[in-house]
């Protein structure tokens, strides 16, 4: 049975680990948002994990094949060399230092966001929270969804009592010494646009020029 190290670690470590290419990313959504992203993370050295529902998607990216048109086999295999891999067991998010959400939001009847993906992902990753991940949401949603959606399953549902780092009205830290009790969150509105074919990313250059970000979090 794999053995998966808890993270466990301050803000300040966890950027320090990122700043250095050292922390293990874990996206979970391996489609038109999710994938490239993973590729993305993997070409800037990053150990990247990708985790997917669809036992399909697992199995070919496994064989180092790619389903989404615009993403070339040799760019899956690349990834691979780097350490990149798929699973569709979520017990392996205990391992990650940063988890990156891209699940669908499909629009319901009334023209709204399905918001059923994300809290079904959030369902399934709970029980595996650790003190110092940080959680991120990269769905398209509207604003609210991480703290009135997310936060309350992540903060009821893990099996170590955490909470979600907050910061004080003075705009100080949480205390230190709730550190080893907290996880933390934010959200990255994504920026794939599939139906716009001025915007088809046919390289990992295009879709690197493309990721420029907005980060919000607590």
């Amino acid at each position: 049975m794999m053995n998966h190290s808890v993270p466990n670690h301050t803000p300040e470590q966890l950027k320090n680990k990122i700043q250095q290419r050292q922390a293990r990313v874990g996206i979970i959504g391996l489609g038109y948002v999710g994938l490239p992203l993973a590729l993305l993370f993997s070409e800037q050295k990053f150990n990247v994990t990708g985790f997917d529902i669809d036992q399909r998607k697992v199995d070919a990216l496994t064989r180092g094949e790619s389903y989404i048109y615009r993403i070339a086999a040799e760019e899956i295999r690349s990834a691979q060399a780097q350490g990149f891999s798929a699973t569709s067991d979520y017990s392996r998010i205990s391992a990650m230092d940063a988890i990156i959400i891209c699940v669908p939001t499909p629009l319901n009847q009334y023209h709204e966001p399905d918001l059923s993906y994300i809290t079904d992902t959030t369902h399934a990753l709970a029980p595996h929270l650790q003190a110092g991940q940080l959680v991120i949401l990269e769905s398209t949603t509207y604003p609210g969804t991480t703290e009135e959606v997310m936060l309350p399953i992540l903060e009821k549902e893990n099996k170590q009592g955490l909470k979600a780092a907050r910061t004080a009205s003075t705009g100080a830290p949480s205390s230190a010494s709730g550190a080893e009790k907290e996880f933390f969150v934010a959200f990255s509105p994504e920026r794939e646009d599939p139906g716009n074919t001025c915007l088809l990313y046919t390289s990992s250059a295009a879709r690197r020029q493309a990721l420029c970000r907005v980060l919000i979090g607590r």
